[in-house]
């Protein structure tokens, strides 16, 4: 399908988990890549590509990427995503986009929240300021670094003389502000972006 446009050529295809060499060998400009390879881990593969060849943009391909690999990706420096059952025109457009040197996040993504977070993080070169990305309110950072202690709800009530119920509202509104589905999502992040710091223990 991509020899068939006038202005693409494919170079070459593996799926013997050489794609670095024939990188090294044929200097793509553009490297389409499955998240979900089964001989190598896909992310060592976009650093290392990037890491030798900083002008190749990397484009990578999942069913239903998780928000917290797309963060990764994004910081080793994937420069698109395309998801799997994506349109033919779809997957041009991100193919085309990326080699002009814009920034494509998958259709399900892009407009949401989650979005600007990354391209902050895009803008940024890093992810350390991920989760300052998005306005949180004092209350929901003192929740966000207990989370990240591994706090239950009623534990985290009891510190920060709530009720449980109040608690539950803040993970919610934690969890919709970030995108995520999970606590462990949210301690992951917080760990990533500074906000889990080492609380003192009486002595």
């Amino acid at each position: 399908m991509l020899n068939e446009q006038p202005d693409l050529r494919v170079v070459a295809a593996t799926g013997n988990g050489d794609a670095l060499d024939k990188a090294k060998k044929l200097r793509p400009q553009v490297v389409l890549l499955d998240m979900g390879l089964r001989s190598q881990n896909s992310l060592r593969v976009v650093e290392s590509i990037k890491a030798q060849f900083s002008k190749a943009e990397v484009v990578v391909m999942d069913l239903i990427p998780v928000h917290a690999d797309v963060v990764n990706f994004v910081k080793a420096g994937v420069a698109g995503f395309i998801l799997k059952d994506a349109s033919l025109d779809d997957f041009l457009h991100t193919i085309r986009s990326v080699a002009e040197g814009k920034k494509v996040l998958p259709p399900p993504l892009a407009g949401s929240l989650f979005s600007q977070i990354v391209e902050h993080a895009v803008q940024s070169g890093s992810t350390d300021r991920l989760l300052r990305a998005v306005r949180m309110t004092k209350r929901e950072h003192e929740v966000i670094a207990l989370i990240a202690e591994g706090r239950s709800n009623k534990e985290i009530a009891k510190e920060l003389h709530i009720a449980v119920h109040t608690v539950k509202s803040h993970v919610h509104n934690i969890l919709e502000k970030l995108a995520l589905h999970t606590r462990l999502e949210v301690a992951s992040f917080a760990h990533r972006g500074g906000l889990a710091k080492p609380r003192s223990r009486p002595q």
